[in-house]
């Protein structure tokens, strides 16, 4: 006989843009929101009884006008604002997450001068929140960034590793270190101030990537983890997800020219990925 196990539902891909307008400035925000909810649902499941069921329409619904009255300057106190909401508002709801992303559209400057309403988008990463609350407990917020592109074209070596009959790697002293880095952290401290914090980290990553004598992705990464740990002292833990975005010398003998590190094919597939938590 059968019986149901763990189950949840509700709405993704949930896409809104915000401008909250001041005296002579606007600030803009495109949030994608993914919306589950664990609770009282068995019955949905098993008796084709939707009495306890949210429609993932009205969740939809919710985001929008959650975000209507909303004061929250960013991602992770809207997501605690929102779950808060479903909690508050449907008994039969024991759980909630809530995942945000955010685009990075940064305001333009014309002649120097920041401009009022006008930006653009200033990379391909996405800002990312993950909260997760129960009924009668507090939230676990894990902040983040997705699709960080950085790449550095020297002080990147690769040497001493296992070579066996199947190794066809050479040796590398100066390459090319490039990668889209996917960053997760948890906070130690309740309440901190989010946008502070996640500006702190993202400026110690991105210095000690620059600065870094790597010798691999993984001492790269793990120096990375440890500059903003220290940078931050209200998260316990960073983790990292760096794939290694190869750039391969192009051959180019056969036309009886040299190449001293200076032509290159960029290589996406396959490519290794090295990742791992620096803690505390």
């Amino acid at each position: 006989m059968a019986k149901l196990g763990e189950n949840s539902y509700g709405k993704s891909r949930v896409r809104l843009s915000r401008i909250t307008r001041t005296t002579g400035r606007h600030d803009f925000n495109e949030w994608t929101v993914h919306v589950m909810l664990e609770g009282d649902f068995e019955a949905s499941f098993t008796k084709a009884d939707n009495s306890k069921v949210l429609p993932t329409d009205t969740m939809k619904n919710t985001v929008y006008s959650v975000a209507r009255g909303s004061q929250a300057a960013t991602i992770e106190t809207f997501a605690m604002e929102l779950g808060d909401y479903f909690l508050a508002n449907n008994a039969q709801v024991s759980g909630v997450l809530i995942e945000i992303e955010e685009r990075a559209w940064e305001r333009m400057t014309i002649g120097g001068e920041p401009e009022a309403t006008t930006f653009k988008l200033g990379g391909p990463e996405l800002q990312t929140v993950r909260a997760v609350r129960d009924q009668g407990r507090e939230w676990s917020i894990r902040s983040g960034v997705d699709g960080l592109t950085i790449l550095k074209t020297t002080n990147s070596a690769f040497t001493g590793y296992i070579v066996d009959k199947l190794t066809t790697l050479k040796p590398a002293t100066d390459r090319i270190l490039g990668t889209c880095a996917t960053v997760t952290w948890d906070y130690a401290a309740a309440a901190p101030d989010y946008a502070q914090t996640r500006a702190r980290i993202l400026a110690a990553l991105l210095k000690t990537f620059a600065a870094h004598d790597s010798k691999s992705v993984q001492h790269t990464l793990f120096d990375m983890g440890s500059a903003a740990l220290d940078a931050a002292p209200e998260i316990a833990r960073i983790r990292l997800s760096m794939p290694n975005l190869h750039h391969l010398l192009a051959d180019l003998s056969r036309f009886s020219q040299d190449n001293p590190n200076h032509i290159f094919v960029p290589i996406d597939e396959p490519h290794g990925t090295i990742e791992a938590t620096v803690e505390r």
